[in-house]
């Protein structure tokens, strides 16, 4: 891990741009964070957007898991940013507007091959990243994870056992296969829905919900489209956090 570049937000949370191999990453820490009293680690999931578009959101939510005393992490996508264009998921992707604008069901063909590769080569780097990021002085254990594309926390949460709790967002596209890893996911989770999300099956949502193995699972259900999540639903999630990172 190479930091290239740090500055304070507010003055009380230090953002730091840093390189592990080809994935640019972004670390925020508390200012009360020390090799002494190291800080629980929240990785941040976003859509495949690109980091510079997601930013605002995440340093939004980077400062408030630093507000509860959580560092908060995270990276790149693969094809996303700045990162070398990887022409399958451009293909998918394409395939995935044509349906919806001519008003067609996204079939599972379609869905697979949107999803499935982005989960087997991100969850790696993911997993690369929580290696170097627990190996500073000022972070440590336990680890959570929030929000992004819900199939790469579904996979995390399977196969990350440093991951002891996640807060997933249903509003993507999940393969049919996700069922089977989500049915064997057994960490505390707090799953967010919005009701009326113009871009997420509802019932698919509900059924994946249903799926997961966790003896404490939460579904916080709100009106509203996809990007209307409200402030108290956000503060339920820190709360969640609080429980069981701590």
């Amino acid at each position: 891990m190479h930091f290239t570049s740090e500055q304070h937000l507010d003055g009380s949370v230090l953002e730091r741009e840093f390189t592990l191999g080809e994935i640019p990453g972004i670390l925020w820490t508390p200012a009360s964070a020390s090799a002494s009293a190291p800080a629980p680690l929240i990785l941040l999931g976003h859509p495949p957007l690109g980091l510079r578009t997601m930013y605002p959101r995440l340093a939004g939510r980077a400062r408030h898991a630093a507000a509860e005393g959580f560092a908060a992490a995270t990276i790149e996508l693969p094809g996303s940013g700045d990162r070398p264009r990887w022409a399958a998921a451009e293909q998918a992707r394409a395939d995935l507007r044509r349906a919806m604008e001519a008003g067609e069901p996204v079939g599972d063909e379609i869905i697979d091959a949107l999803v499935l590769p982005l989960v087997e080569r991100s969850v790696p780097e993911w997993q690369a990243a929580l290696d170097a990021l627990l190996s500073l002085p000022e972070i440590g254990g336990p680890v959570g994870y929030s929000g992004g594309v819900i199939s790469i926390g579904i996979r995390l949460a399977l196969v990350e056992p440093r991951i002891s709790a996640a807060v997933l967002f249903a509003g993507s596209l999940v393969p049919a296969a996700m069922f089977d890893e989500a049915r064997r996911v057994t960490i505390p989770l707090h799953v967010l829905l919005q009701w009326d999300d113009e871009g997420n099956d509802r019932q698919a949502a509900l059924n994946l919900f249903d799926a997961f193995g966790s003896k404490e699972k939460t579904l916080h259900a709100n009106m509203g489209g996809h990007s209307g999540v409200p402030q108290f639903a956000g503060d339920a999630a820190a709360q969640f956090f609080a429980r069981h990172l701590r």
